[in-house]
């Protein structure tokens, strides 16, 4: 039976990522991406900026183990190669192709507070359109993260032979003390996340690294891969929502109650004990509230498990644009682009998406779909 909780754990999760793109557009930190807050930091605090601290520690890793879960039932059902083959129009093709086909209109409004100093007047029209082609590529690092650890996994599980790794984890992690090493596999993601580059040079690549995270997220695909993806263990999970809820939600409170004001996106942020602590255990949490609550399905959870990879493929491009736009040209009250902005995300992006898969090429370049 299809595992409908994974479902609607991912495209929930993905609903929150634009909603936490929103808050990240206009924050007052100066982080990569956004265009800037409405007040100087740190004298004008906004109180909005919560969700980042909420959401941040656990959303993307979440989704790699989801990511590693589905590998590991794909890969049951069809040849690696066939599985890979399908992988790189769906993943490779949208990071690579689609940057010049759509998401360059993204990489415009990214790079339009540098072209209004003139940053850019001398450069030529063909380059100009090159960097925002890979301007664009934002959100899409997840896509090309998840394109390469798909290779990687190809790799791993010849040396895994017949599974035997993947059947200890399971008799392991889903026995009577199951509990406990999931819960102490923590440890192992908090070590991933030092791998970070803690003083990252402004001339060097260390910025990019930090933002795709390859060791963290790959760990965390692997876990999902030969950890979660045993029934026995989802189950166990399941069983322990409500302690797991109750646990991540309490991390939460003293991680914001802490830190609140902080600049959550820097290494020695991300790397400290508390924020893992709250990221592994929101990632518990929420696997296990959804085995527990929401294994079933709708017309409108089938719409959603179908498009939620197109919606977060186009997101950016209204958040970008419009983000921009309101900021820069209205004297709209900032509460306003907020709510602007979230009810623009929410309905452009499913229309832009089914849009773009009417259109042949664009389908497959955009959005990795033959049909």
């Amino acid at each position: 039976m299809r595992k409908h909780w994974i479902d609607n754990l991912r495209w929930v999760t993905v609903l929150l990522v634009l909603f936490y793109h929103v808050i990240y557009f206009y924050n007052n930190k100066g982080v990569f991406g956004g265009i800037g807050g409405f007040g100087p930091y740190p004298e004008y605090p906004q109180y909005q900026d919560v969700v980042m601290y909420i959401l941040y520690p656990w959303f993307m890793p979440l989704l790699f183990l989801l990511a590693g879960i589905s590998a590991r039932y794909a890969l049951e059902k069809r040849s690696g190669k066939e599985w890979f083959k399908a992988r790189t129009r769906k993943l490779l093709v949208p990071s690579t192709i689609g940057l010049f086909v759509f998401q360059c209109m993204t990489g415009y409004f990214n790079t339009a507070v540098a072209a209004r100093t003139g940053a850019f007047d001398a450069m030529p029209g063909v380059a100009r359109f090159c960097l925002w082609a890979v301007s664009g590529t934002g959100p899409l690092w997840f896509i090309q993260d998840l394109w390469l650890f798909s290779l990687i996994l190809l790799w791993v599980r010849k040396l895994d032979g017949k599974g035997r790794f993947h059947a200890w984890c399971g008799r392991v992690f889903g026995g009577k003390s199951g509990l406990v090493w999931i819960l102490l596999l923590g440890v192992l993601y908090w070590l991933a996340e030092q791998t970070l580059i803690r003083n990252p040079r402004p001339e060097s690549a260390d910025g990019l690294l930090n933002l795709y995270k390859p060791i963290f997220y790959l760990v965390s695909f692997l876990m999902g891969y030969f950890v979660f993806a045993h029934d026995a263990i989802q189950e166990k999970l399941g069983k322990a929502w409500i302690p797991l809820l109750v646990c991540a939600v309490a991390a939460c409170v003293v991680l914001v109650a802490t830190t609140f004001g902080q600049n959550n996106t820097t290494p020695e942020y991300l790397c400290s004990p508390l924020n893992c602590l709250y990221g592994w255990l929101a990632c518990l949490a929420m696997m296990a509230w959804f085995r527990a609550c929401f294994n079933k399905t709708s017309p409108f959870a089938g719409y959603m498990t179908r498009t939620s990879f197109g919606i977060y493929i186009v997101h950016y491009l209204v958040i970008a644009s419009l983000g921009y736009m309101m900021k820069l040209y209205t004297q709209l009250p900032p509460w306003s682009m907020y709510v602007i902005l979230t009810l623009a995300v929410f309905t452009l992006s499913p229309a832009i998406c089914e849009l773009l898969r009417r259109i042949p090429f664009v389908r497959w370049a955009v959005l990795g779909e033959k049909k």
